[in-house]
C-alpha cells in the first residue's frame, strides 16, 4: 500500500496532534497554531539552518545593505535574511479546495473536509505572512465560490469563512475548477489543489497540462483518511456512497486486498501524472500532523527554486 512518507527532519520537534488541533473551533486559530508551532519547532530543531523562505531570501553576510533585512523573518527565526527583489518575487497564490460530499468522511473524530480546510487555511496564513496575495476557489461537482488573490486587510478572514462552508454537491469534478482557474489567472503564480481525488482521472492530465503551460507552479495535496488508505474496518457492513447514495454490502476482510490494489493504482497514476508535469505531489493521511505537510510543501518549493537557478531563470513569482 502506498503510504504518506514520514519526514525525519521534523521527527525531533513537538508536533500538534490533529485531533487536538481540530478541537479548536476557529479555523484561523488552527492555522495560526500550526504556523507558529512550525516556526518554533524549526528554531529548536537541529535543522535550525533550514531556509523556509524559498529562493527569495538569502542569509545576511557582512557588507550587505542592512536596509534590506527582513525584520519579520528575524523576529520569527532569530536569523538575519535579506529579501531579494521584493517587488518581483511576491506571488499570487490560488488555493483550490474540494468541498464535495466525499470529504465528509472521517474515522478519527473529524472529517477530511475539516482536515483539508485546516491545511488550506495554514497555507493561506503562511503565504499571507510572506506578503503574498492569496486567493481561493472551492468546488464540488461545480465551482462554488471564487475569491481573487489579494493581500489586504480583511481578505484572509473572508477566505477562512469560505473554507468553513460544509461540503455539498452530487459528485467530485476535478476538471471544472482547474479549467476555471486556468482562464482566471494570466500571470505566473502558485496553485495548490487539495482533494481526496476520489474521482476519475481521465481528463485530469489534459487540464493540468493547460495549467502548467501557463508557467504556474502547481502542488497537489492528496488527502485521505487512514481507513481509506487500508480499508481499516473490522466488521462487514452496508455502506452508502455519500455522493451517489448507492448502497453496497462489504466484507472488509474479503475486499481489502482488491481494494488496496485499486487504490494503489489510482494513487500511482496521479503521482505519475504529477511527476511527468513537474507538479509537486503530496499524499497525506488525516492522522498526519499538518506541520509535516507544510514542511514538505516548502521543501518542494526550495527544490523548484534550485532548478530555476541552475537553468538561469527565476521562480514563477512576479505575478
Amino acid at each position: 500500500m502506498i503510504a504518506p512518507a514520514a519526514n525525519p527532519t521534523l521527527a525531533s520537534t513537538k508536533l500538534i496532534d490533529p485531533r487536538a488541533l481540530m478541537s479548536i473551533r476557529s479555523l484561523e486559530l488552527r492555522a495560526r497554531a500550526v504556523v507558529e508551532g512550525f516556526w518554533s519547532g524549526l528554531h529548536r530543531s537541529p535543522y535550525h539552518g533550514f531556509s523556509v523562505e524559498f529562493t527569495e531570501y538569502r542569509q545576511y553576510t557582512p557588507g550587505d545593505d542592512p536596509r534590506y533585512l527582513d525584520w519579520r523573518v528575524f523576529a520569527r527565526s532569530d536569523r538575519y535574511f535579506i529579501k531579494k527583489y521584493e517587488d518581483e518575487t511576491n506571488l499570487r497564490c490560488h488555493l483550490l479546495a474540494d468541498q464535495s460530499r466525499s470529504m465528509e468522511f472521517g474515522s478519527l473524530g473529524y472529517t477530511k473536509a475539516q482536515y483539508a480546510g485546516t491545511l488550506i487555511a495554514t497555507l493561506a496564513y503562511f503565504l499571507y505572512l510572506q506578503g503574498d496575495a492569496v486567493g481561493l476557489l472551492t468546488f464540488n461537482d461545480q465551482v462554488r465560490e471564487y475569491l481573487p488573490a489579494r493581500h489586504r486587510k480583511g481578505h484572509l478572514r473572508h477566505l477562512m469563512l469560505a473554507l468553513e462552508h460544509p461540503p455539498g454537491g452530487r459528485a467530485t469534478d476535478l476538471n471544472a475548477p482547474i479549467e476555471r482557474i486556468t482562464t482566471l489567472i494570466r500571470k505566473r503564480g502558485l496553485v495548490a489543489l487539495v482533494s481526496d481525488f476520489l474521482a476519475p482521472l481521465d481528463r485530469l492530465e489534459r487540464n493540468l497540462i493547460a495549467l502548467t503551460a501557463g508557467g504556474h507552479e502547481v502542488n497537489v495535496f492528496h488527502v485521505l483518511d487512514p481507513a481509506e488508505l487500508n480499508l481499516g474496518l473490522d466488521q462487514p457492513a452496508l455502506f452508502e456512497d455519500v455522493e451517489s447514495s448507492r448502497t453496497l454490502y462489504i466484507d472488509p476482510a474479503a475486499a481489502r486486498a482488491e481494494y488496496v490494489k485499486k487504490l494503489d493504482a489510482h494513487c500511482a497514476a496521479l503521482r505519475a501524472t504529477c511527476s511527468k508535469l513537474g507538479i509537486g505531489y503530496h499524499l497525506i493521511s488525516t492522522a498526519q500532523p499538518l506541520e509535516i505537510a507544510l514542511f514538505d510543501f516548502l521543501q518542494q518549493r526550495m527544490r523548484r527554486g534550485r532548478q530555476f537557478r541552475r537553468t538561469g531563470s527565476r521562480p514563477g513569482g512576479g505575478a
